[in-house]
C-alpha cells in the first residue's frame, strides 16, 4: 500500500512536469495526486495496513492502539499540514493582490522612466540590477513580468529582447533568493521557522550577488550586448497621467516589505503582517484619485475588487495541491531508523546520507534538479527530510540552491516560465544561449556560500 501511494505522487509529479507537451494545467494533477494520496493514507491507515507519524514524530497505530486516539491524531495531522498549507496560501494572495493594486495603477512603468541609456551594455546592466532587487521585494515571478514587459517598449528588436529576457531570469532567481518574500521557496523556509528574514538576508545575500553578477558580467563582454537599440525614450507619457502611480508604486512595495519588520517586532506569522499590508493598500486604493477626471465608473478600474480577479488563483491552487502532496508522503511511516519507525521524506535523507555523506553535494543536486523539476514540491521535501534547527548552514544553503538551480533551464523557475510564455523562448534556446551563464552563476555563488560559511 506503501508502495501505491508513492507511485501516485511519481504520476502526479511526472505529469506536473510534463505540462507543455500534455497541454494541461499542472494544477490538475497536483490537486487530483493530494486528494488520491490523502484517501489512500486514510483508507490504509484505518484498515491497519500501515502507521502515520504526526509532525512531533509521534507514530499512530489504527490497531495497536485506541481507535479514537488514533483517529484524532490522523486529523490533527491533516489539520496541522493544512493549517502550514493555508499560512503559505494566505501570505501569496495577499501578496500577489498588492503588485495587482500597483499594476492597475500603473506604477510600475514608473520604473520606464528611470532608463535613459540606449547601450546594449548599460540597459543589461540596469535591467540585471532592477530585476535583482525588485524581485527581492515583489517575488521573482512578478518581477520577471514587469521587466519583460518594460523591455517591450525599450527593445524593439526581438532577437536582441531574447538575450535581455533571459539574462532577467537569472538576476530575478538571484535577487529573489536571499529574501524572504522573494521566492515562494524562500517564503515557504522562513513561514516553516526554517530561517529568519535576518539571517537568510545575511548569509545568502552575498552569493546572490555573485550569482548574479557573474554571468552578466561575462555576457557584458559578449558581442550580443555590444552596440546601441534604438527607442524614444519619450514615446510613452500614459504613466504620467495617472496622478496615483508614483504613491501606490512606493505605498505597495513599502508595504510588502514591511511585512518582515512586522514579524520581527510582533512574533506573529507571517501571514498576518501581509494582511495588515493588504488592508493598508486596499484602504488607500479606495480614496486616491488615479485621474483627474475620476468618476465611480472609472474608479472601478483601479479597485482592488479588480485586482483580486486578475490573481492566478490556478498557482495558488498548485500550491495548495502540491504541498498537501508532500505532506502526505510526510505523514506515512515507510520505514525504521535504529528502532524507530519515520516517515518517508526522513527515511529518504537517511538513505540519501548513507549513500552521500557529504550534505553540501545533496543540497547542490537539489540545485540542479530544480532545473528539471518544480523547486516548490523539492523545497517542501526537504523541510520534511531534515530537522536542522533555525538558520542551520543546511537551510540556507537549500534557500540559495533551489531559487538560483532553476536559472539553468528556461523551464526550472517560474520566472523561466514567465519569460517562456511572454516571448515564445525556445527551450533549446535557452539551453544554447543561457544555460552555461546560469550554471556559472550558480556554482560561483555556491562556492561563495560555502566559503563564507565555514570560514566566516
Amino acid at each position: 500500500m506503501e508502495s501505491i501511494i508513492i507511485l501516485v505522487f511519481a504520476i502526479g509529479y511526472l505529469s506536473i512536469t510534463l505540462e507543455h507537451p500534455l497541454k494541461l494545467d499542472k494544477t490538475v494533477p497536483a490537486l487530483i495526486m493530494a486528494a488520491i494520496m490523502w484517501a489512500l493514507l486514510a483508507v490504509g491507515f484505518t484498515s491497519g495496513w500501515f502507521n502515520v507519524v504526526d509532525t512531533h514524530e509521534n507514530v499512530f497505530s489504527f490497531l495497536g492502539m485506541d481507535h479514537h486516539i488514533a483517529e484524532e491524531g490522523f486529523n490533527n495531522s491533516l489539520l496541522h499540514h493544512l493549517g502550514k498549507t493555508a499560512e503559505i496560501l494566505v501570505f501569496l494572495i495577499g501578496a500577489m493582490t498588492i503588485v495587482e493594486i500597483i499594476d492597475l495603477h500603473r506604477g510600475f512603468e514608473i520604473l520606464k522612466g528611470a532608463v535613459k541609456t540606449k547601450k546594449k551594455r548599460k540597459l543589461l546592466w540596469i535591467i540585471g540590477i532592477l530585476a535583482f532587487i525588485l524581485s527581492a521585494i515583489i517575488d521573482n515571478l512578478t518581477a520577471t513580468i514587469v521587466l519583460i514587459t518594460l523591455l517591450r517598449k525599450l527593445v524593439y528588436n526581438r532577437d536582441e529582447r531574447l538575450w535581455f529576457a533571459g539574462m532577467v531570469v537569472i538576476a530575478a532567481n538571484a535577487g529573489g533568493a536571499w529574501s524572504p518574500i522573494g521566492d515562494v521557496t524562500t517564503t515557504m523556509l522562513w513561514i516553516a521557522d526554517k530561517v529568519s528574514a535576518l539571517g537568510l538576508i545575511e548569509y545568502i545575500v552575498i552569493p546572490s550577488i555573485i550569482c548574479f553578477v557573474v554571468p552578466f558580467f561575462i555576457a557584458s563582454l559578449l558581442p550580443v550586448f555590444k552596440g546601441d537599440i534604438y527607442f524614444d525614450v519619450n514615446e510613452d507619457k500614459e504613466a504620467e497621467r495617472l496622478l496615483s502611480s508614483k504613491t501606490m508604486l512606493f505605498l505597495g512595495l513599502g508595504a510588502i516589505v514591511s511585512v518582515p519588520v512586522f514579524k520581527t517586532l510582533t512574533h506573529l506569522p507571517p501571514y498576518m503582517g501581509m494582511m495588515l499590508a493588504l488592508g493598508v493598500v486596499w484602504l488607500v486604493s479606495e480614496y486616491i484619485h488615479p485621474e483627474e477626471d475620476f468618476t465611480q465608473e472609472r474608479r472601478k478600474q483601479y479597485s482592488a475588487h479588480k485586482a483580486l480577479s486578475r490573481i492566478e488563483i490556478s498557482s495558488i491552487l498548485f500550491f495548495l495541491g502540491i504541498l498537501m502532496a508532500v505532506a502526505a508522503l510526510e505523514t506515512l511511516v515507510y520505514g525504521t531508523i535504529g528502532g524507530e519507525e519515520v516517515g518517508t521524506l526522513r527515511y529518504l535523507a537517511e538513505v540519501l546520507q548513507s549513500a552521500i555523506p557529504n550534505q553540501d553535494v545533496v543540497v547542490m543536486m537539489l540545485g540542479v534538479f530544480s532545473a528539471i523539476i518544480d523547486n516548490v514540491p523539492l523545497v517542501a521535501a526537504s523541510m520534511g527530510m531534515y530537522t536542522a534547527p533555525m538558520d542551520a548552514q543546511l537551510w540556507h544553503f537549500i534557500a540559495y540552491s533551489a531559487g538560483t538551480g532553476g536559472s539553468m533551464l528556461i523551464i526550472g523557475s517560474a520566472a523561466g516560465v514567465a519569460a517562456m510564455g511572454m516571448e515564445k523562448i525556445d527551450f533549446i534556446w535557452y539551453l544554447k544561449k543561457i544555460a552555461w551563464l546560469a550554471a556559472v552563476g550558480f556554482v560561483a555563488g555556491a562556492i561563495a556560500f560555502l566559503f563564507i560559511e565555514n570560514y566566516f
